[in-house]
């Protein structure tokens, strides 16, 4: 079983993830800044990116009967305002007794350049509980 969804990054993404996380390091927020480091623009913030795993878990794979246990997240190379993100997962295990999958999980960007990489260990609640 596997899934994937893309989303665009935007600049509405990162000033809303400011302002929830408070994080205000100027990699994320002052281009001049982020050129000074050899960045083109200001870098995405990599918890902005890894947040699509629970996109991925929650709506497409297992879905709305799933509670995230453990989320696991490498950051491979940047990701900046504007960047088309592919969001895979393929379940590599399922343990029916005690009701959990193991989803091995990557994020690539429009260029087919691997951004982030990682698994996900999700709940599987029965229905009707």
């Amino acid at each position: 079983m596997d899934a994937c969804f893309s989303t665009k990054v935007t600049e509405e993404m990162l000033r809303k993830f400011l302002e929830i996380s408070g994080d205000v390091n100027p990699l994320h927020n002052d281009e001049n800044y982020a050129r000074s480091f050899g960045y083109p623009s200001r870098v995405v913030y990599g918890m902005l990116t890894a947040s699509f795993y629970s996109t991925l878990a929650g709506v497409y794979l297992p879905g709305e009967r799933c509670l995230l246990y453990e989320v696991d997240s490498l950051f491979a190379s940047p990701v900046f305002v504007g960047d088309t993100l592919r969001v895979y997962g393929k379940v590599e295990k399922v343990d029916t007794e005690k009701k959990f999958v193991r989803i091995k999980t990557r994020i690539t960007n429009q260029e087919g350049t691997l951004v982030s990489r990682g698994s996900i260990v999700a709940g599987v609640r029965d229905d009707g509980t």
